[in-house]
């Protein structure tokens, strides 16, 4: 479909501002950058919840604040009965869902070139943000009711594919962790270790090397991992088997343990764990995982890892005999873990390539 067929998203949509007057709604929600609904953190003692705003089912909540920062507009579409809100939030509905399906209109959100759009308007903006007239501004394709659900379900399939692998993918964590307690936590007293088995630190069994920028016009299909996910693609990697990368930035993320592709480039946000024998790679991943990693943080104006710090942490260190048969367990576990990653990889993939369809 060609641009001059775009319509104006305004033409479409009516603001929402209904409040919580007689306070029926106890459910309180906000807002992720990456368009989702959480349940809200926020202290709301003594706070009067009245003046809350109410979200129903398929309404869309959005955040027009500082956009062009970002690059990445705040809006979802809700999917539960309702809730309450920060009133800061504008919200709307689509006007006639005989003529726009809310969930193909949340398609159109999700797609990239929205952002990328959303963030241009914005730069002239108060602090890089987007107002509601720009918004309203902005075009999208509107085809034929039936073609639009057409495009939602082939999206859908694929949505619903992806979260059973992540509730498979949930069971099989869970095992490898009842696993890992059975052996090596249960009836295991640090005072009175098994035979063999001895305190140690980390520096004894592993070197650590901090990540670095990617080169941005180097494309390639290497993934470029942050620890905090995938976040592109280059076209070399710096290892090429997998390892236990700690997140070594960010006030919320900083000391969290996670495994690597088997495969990648590592930004600077992250520090990999390189062991010296890597058959304790699941017995050292699921002790640092149960483990207070929060220790090895240190800055007052931004937490973050060092590998200073990684080289003096205290660790059990069991026998060799003790990880093979760990490992004789684990291992066929996060076989299975990664072919379902592996999968919902290619479906994500698979999921941009509809949307990236829909402005054609």
């Amino acid at each position: 479909m060609s641009k001059t067929g775009y319509k104006r998203l305004g033409d479409y949509i009516r603001e929402v501002d209904v409040r919580n007057r007689d306070l029926e709604v106890k459910e309180l929600v906000g807002l992720t950058i990456n368009k989702a609904f959480i349940p809200s953190v926020a202290n709301t003692i003594g706070t009067d919840l009245s003046n809350y705003k109410v979200i129903r089912k398929e309404q869309f909540a959005c955040s027009l604040m500082q956009v062009s920062r970002d690059e990445k507009m705040p809006v979802a579409m809700f999917e539960g009965e309702c809730a309450i809100m920060s009133p800061a939030y504008p919200m709307f509905e689509v006007l006639d869902k005989n003529i726009l399906l809310p969930q193909y209109l949340m398609m159109w959100f999700s797609r990239k070139e929205f952002d990328r759009e959303a963030s241009f308007y914005a730069v002239g903006g108060v602090r890089g943000s987007l107002t509601w007239q720009d918004f309203c501004d902005m075009t999208l394709p509107i085809p034929p009711i039936e073609q639009q659900r057409k495009i939602v379900a082939e999206y859908e399939t694929i949505s619903k594919r992806i979260r059973l692998n992540e509730q498979m993918i949930t069971r099989l964590e869970e095992t490898a962790q009842t696993l890992y307690r059975k052996m090596f936590v249960d009836g295991i007293d640090k005072e009175n270790l098994p035979e063999g088995w001895r305190m140690g630190t980390l520096g004894e069994i592993a070197d650590f090397a901090y990540g670095k920028m990617p080169d941005k016009s180097a494309q390639g299909n290497i993934p470029i991992f942050s620890g905090y996910g995938i976040v592109g693609y280059s076209n070399k990697a710096m290892y090429e088997k997998q390892h236990i990368i700690v997140i070594a930035r960010g006030d919320a993320g900083s000391g969290k343990i996670v495994l690597s592709p088997n495969v990648f480039y590592l930004t600077n946000l992250a520090i990999a764990i390189l062991l010296k024998d890597d058959r304790m790679k699941y017995y050292l991943y699921y002790y640092l995982l149960n483990s207070d990693t929060s220790t090895l943080r240190s800055g007052s104006a931004q937490a973050q890892v060092t590998i200073n710090s990684l080289y003096s942490y205290e660790i059990l260190i069991p026998l060799n005999n003790v990880y093979n048969e760990f490992n004789r367990f684990i291992l066929p576990i996060n076989e299975a873990k990664q072919i379902l990653l592996d999968e919902n990889m290619k479906l994500t993939e698979l999921q941009s390539l509809l949307l990236a369809r829909m402005g054609q």
